[in-house]
């Protein structure tokens, strides 16, 4: 059983072909142009294609060129086109058989056989020496497996043929307008294109744009596949200043220690003395009779004037001051002589530090 694409333009031939077979335990799908077909055969892996080249957007010879470009599938041609130029040129191109309308579907697919006969057999023998390893990278495009150091890698469809196509060519720098139409199959097209998908392609291959281990990118020239750089085991370098020992003379023996040369003990650490704890009814030492404390010292501390308490002055009365006689006045209705009294002088209270009574 295999998996077959009709590319027939006619309706009732093409129903036919499917029809007869489906009897023969074929999976068939049908298109009825080149630019189907090539939509097809990008999609889905065919077992083998069955072209006319009739059609009607393209000849079938610029579909097979086509083809070829984007899969290697064997192409069987059917077609009522019986000039032997003709079937040269197109088995030249890339054809596997060819086949003149009419034909049987009994003749038809003991072709298929054949053809799908000496595809296996030719793939069995080139499967080996077509799986591409570059480093820890291996490739292989005829199960479209790629694997990085033993895990398989989950890459699109574009983005293993961008990988395979590389693979191919370890260590060459490939133009970017070649990868376009090789692998994009454009003539024409946006350097963008190339790297958004170096880049979904990096990230899955463990590297980045700044740091790359397989891709490289080279630029306004290409890019590149290249198996990464060992790792240096050199030494590094002294830092300034070091001075490296010497190497001993020629001849020049090196003594070896003896076996009960002792180890020279580090010096111990300074000790600080720790005072004993007085034992249990132990009394300090009284101290001489002509020991002295030591003065505390002194602090001087500012005088505070105080002001001084008031004083009154207290007037005393001089002792040798005669009594002053006063006149005192007669009663009224008496007569005679004014009688003079002698004063005695007044003292203020304040004198006595008391308030009059």
């Amino acid at each position: 059983m295999a998996s077959v694409l009709v590319v027939e333009d006619d309706q009732f031939v093409r129903s036919a072909l499917i029809r007869q077979l489906t009897d023969a335990a074929h999976t068939v799908r049908s298109v009825g142009t080149a630019l189907e077909a090539l939509r097809e055969v990008a999609h889905v892996r065919f077992d083998v294609v069955v072209l006319d080249l009739g059609l009607p957007d393209l000849d079938g010879s610029e579909a097979l060129k086509m083809l070829r470009g984007v899969t290697d599938v064997p192409v069987i041609i059917a077609t009522a086109r019986d000039d032997e130029a003709e079937i040269v040129r197109l088995l030249n191109a890339g054809a596997d058989d060819y086949l003149t309308k009419p034909f049987s579907v009994e003749h038809l697919c003991a072709r298929m056989a054949a053809v799908l006969r000496r595809a296996r057999a030719g793939g069995g023998e080139a499967a080996s020496s077509s799986v591409l390893r570059v480093g820890g990278l291996t490739v292989d495009p005829l199960r479209r497996q790629a694997e990085l150091d033993g895990v398989r890698l989950d890459l699109t469809r574009r983005e293993f043929d961008l990988l395979a196509f590389l693979a191919a060519r370890p260590g060459v720098v490939v133009p970017r307008r070649e990868l376009l139409a090789e692998v994009w199959r454009q003539s024409y097209g946006d350097d963008q294109t190339i790297d958004v998908h170096l880049s979904w392609l990096r990230r899955k291959l463990g590297e980045t744009a700044a740091r790359p281990r397989y891709l490289h990118t080279l630029r306004g020239v290409g890019v590149k596949l290249e198996p990464p750089a060992p790792r240096s085991t050199a030494p590094e370098p002294p830092t300034p200043g070091h001075r490296m020992p010497e190497p001993p003379a020629p001849g020049h023996a090196v003594p070896e220690p003896p076996a009960s040369w002792p180890a020279v003990p580090a010096p111990p650490a300074p000790e600080r003395p720790v005072p004993e704890p007085p034992t249990p009814g132990h009394h300090l030492p009284e101290p001489p009779a002509s020991w002295s404390p030591e003065p505390e010292p002194s602090v001087y501390r500012p005088a505070v004037s105080q002001p001084p308490a008031p004083r009154y002055p207290v007037t005393e009365p001089p002792a040798s001051r005669p009594a002053t006689p006063r006149p005192v006045a007669p009663e009224p209705g008496a007569s005679g002589p004014v009688a003079y009294v002698p004063s005695v002088p007044r003292v203020p209270p304040s004198s006595f530090g008391g308030e009059p009574r």
